[in-house]
């Protein structure tokens, strides 16, 4: 078995100590970065997110594969950065103001990562002017909102009025999600695109980053 392909399967399996031994051994190996980060941690968690799609993993199993991706980011990020390796693109993720549920937030913004993606994660409780001027100053591609209460899916509405009249809706998709939230009502507010589940969420981001 290749090195990559050990971490990737090591990374499936949630062991973060034995992931971040085998990124710093291939380091070693001279093995490029680029290629530990796309063919052995990205291939795993993208393996995570698929089966995850189908109901084979749960919430548990992507949190350990998640945290083994992060401890073997730990050891790659400065050689990626000395290889001028960027991120696929950048997007904020929060939930709404008056909303303090983070558990699917959370795992949306760690399938995001997994799909080697920047995420600027603003927490709990934020408010649209906070998601516009994030975007706006880190320049984000996409926004993404979380509810989990049907009292503050209006703020999503807000999200897509405040980053109109900001001026950045031509170049800021915003993408709505949450137990409460339907395709309709998506539609309805005017924001880009809603999805079921957190894996399918990052392909949406993914493609947004690209520009399609």
């Amino acid at each position: 078995m290749s090195i990559l392909n050990e971490i990737s399967v090591n990374l499936q399996n949630g062991k973060s100590k034995i992931v971040k031994a085998l990124v710093q051994q291939a380091l070693d190996e001279g093995v490029k970065p680029a290629d530990i980060l796309n063919l052995g941690l990205l291939d795993g968690m993208n393996v995570i997110g698929e089966k995850f799609k189908q109901n084979e993993v749960y919430v548990p199993e992507v949190l350990v594969a998640a945290r083994a991706m992060n401890m073997g980011m730990q050891i790659l990020k400065p050689h990626l950065a000395e290889e001028g390796v960027t991120a696929k693109g950048r997007v904020c993720i929060g939930t709404v103001q008056g909303d303090l549920h983070d558990i699917g937030k959370n795992l949306v913004r760690m399938m995001m990562e997994g799909k080697g993606l920047e995420v600027v994660d603003l927490g709990t409780d934020v408010s649209a002017e906070t998601f516009v001027q994030t975007a706006k100053e880190q320049d984000c591609r996409v926004i993404c909102c979380s509810a989990l209460l049907t009292t503050t899916m209006g703020v999503m509405e807000e999200v897509v009025k405040a980053a109109e009249a900001a001026g950045i809706r031509d170049r800021v998709k915003i993408m709505v999600g949450g137990a409460p939230v339907t395709e309709e009502f998506c539609r309805k507010i005017g924001a880009d695109g809603y999805t079921v589940d957190a894996a399918s969420a990052a392909d949406m981001a993914v493609a947004y980053c690209k520009g399609e």
